[in-house]
């Protein structure tokens, strides 16, 4: 089982989203059969049934193990990841894209370079699986507390100026054996987590 997965095709982010899926998802971490998700779900065995039928055709379940069970056979299912991602391109038609309004102070803007961020990964995520190659990625998250909005607006100049110096440092536009890498860097105000309906 995969720690996360991306999602890019329409046909396979509309069968996810459905609300049962998406429970059906989520308790299917662990192997289980229909019958046991039916009591879990508080549904009937047949839609539960008509539900993995659906999932397991778009490749969001896989079947783990089959066993006789009296004079008929128990199928025990489980998801093909932990968390499930929709790129952009699943929405190709109407995916964000930062170059129609590139503005560094506009939230939508960030959302845009974060869509792509997203769209962008997935790619290489299935292309490097494809392959059977590791992906080279590095990534920071962190949190930093701003006494006042003038600090964080100095921050950002400073932390601009650095990244900027790095990138002159680094890059090298005449390496022939060179490979191009995206640079994000983002802040945004902290958002409190929600608790976890269950």
């Amino acid at each position: 089982m995969l720690e996360v997965a991306v999602i890019d095709d329409p046909a396979v982010a509309e069968v996810s989203l459905d609300p049962m899926r998406v429970q059906l998802l989520a308790a299917l971490t662990e192997p289980s059969s229909a019958a046991t998700l039916a009591a879990r779900v508080g549904l009937a065995r047949q839609k539960v049934n008509y539900h993995l039928r659906e999932l397991e055709k778009h490749g969001l379940v896989e079947l783990v193990e089959e066993r006789r069970k009296g004079n008929m056979y128990e199928r025990l299912m489980q998801a093909t990841a932990a968390s499930y991602v929709i790129s952009p391109n699943a929405l190709a038609a109407v995916e964000p894209d930062p170059a129609r309004a590139p503005d560094r102070l506009s939230a939508r803007w960030l959302l845009a370079v974060a869509a792509r961020l997203v769209r962008d990964v997935g790619d290489l995520i299935t292309g490097s699986t494809k392959a059977g190659k590791p992906l080279a990625t590095f990534a920071m998250d962190g949190e930093v507390r701003f006494a006042s909005a003038a600090d964080r607006a100095a921050f950002a100049e400073e932390l601009a100026a650095a990244v900027a110096a790095l990138v002159s440092r680094y890059h090298d536009e005449k390496a022939e054996r060179g490979r191009d890498h995206h640079l994000v860097v983002a802040i945004h105000p902290s958002v409190k987590a929600k608790p976890k309906e269950r």
